[in-house]
């Protein structure tokens, strides 16, 4: 059985998209089809997937642009679909982090098999990378990092086991010995004034970058990230 792979289609031509969508299924693969060219890197971050197929002539901004917007949040592979398929814009497309320039009209076949070569070597060999958007923010579990509104945010290994824990709990109240076991693997002997600091510090960092009261204290219980922007 195939890996339920997760393959974003980022194409402007309803028919040429459904084509692709449908191919890609029927390998086996999930497949999902952007419908809103003003928000891919959003729908980029909610779907988190295994690999984009970017068409370059797109309403709003080009595939060009986009592909520069994923990479500054994830190395996931960018294979360009256009029928700008010139020399120029096959190096501008590589330029911008493409991975495979594939030109149109192509062939089914070559257009699966690709796309699969791609993905085997990309992951056979690696760890999945995970993306948790949340308010614009996104937190890549593959490198630790936090990107939000296209700047990059230093975390530190605390920051990181903080913010993470927070995301996978959206919605829920984290207690404060649950967040201590996480960043020092045992509930005891840890003065909780030391958790109150890396809150604390976290937080500045947060607001620094934008992300007003993104963490929010629940008096008595524990932490959670905020819905409100």
């Amino acid at each position: 059985m195939k890996n339920k792979y997760r393959i974003l289609i980022v194409e402007d031509d309803e028919v040429i998209a459904r084509s692709v969508q449908k191919l890609m299924e029927d390998w086996g693969w999930e497949a999902c089809c952007v419908e809103d060219f003003t928000r891919v890197l959003d729908i980029f971050a909610s779907y988190n997937p295994h690999l984009v197929i970017l068409d370059n002539t797109l309403p709003s901004c080009n595939g060009f642009y986009w592909c520069m917007e994923i990479r500054k949040i994830s190395r996931v592979p960018v294979v360009f679909l256009s029928s700008a398929s010139d020399n120029m814009n096959i190096v501008i497309a590589m330029n911008m982090g493409g991975d495979d320039f594939i030109a149109k009209p192509f062939d089914r076949s070559v257009l699966a098999a690709k796309i699969q070569a791609i993905l085997r070597r990309t992951y056979d060999f690696a760890a999945n990378a995970e993306l948790v958007a949340h308010r614009g923010a996104v937190l890549n579990t593959a490198d630790a990092t936090l990107t939000y509104q296209g700047q990059r945010i230093d975390l530190t290994k605390n920051d990181y086991k903080i913010l993470k824990m927070l995301l996978e709990n959206k919605g829920k109240t984290v207690s404060r010995e649950a967040l201590m076991t996480r960043l020092w693997e045992t509930d005891s002997f840890v003065d909780e004034n030391t958790l109150t600091v890396n809150i604390t510090r976290l937080r500045k960092k947060l607001e620094k970058a934008g992300l007003s009261d993104f963490i929010v204290t629940k008096k008595g219980m524990g932490y959670l990230v905020s819905d409100e922007d």
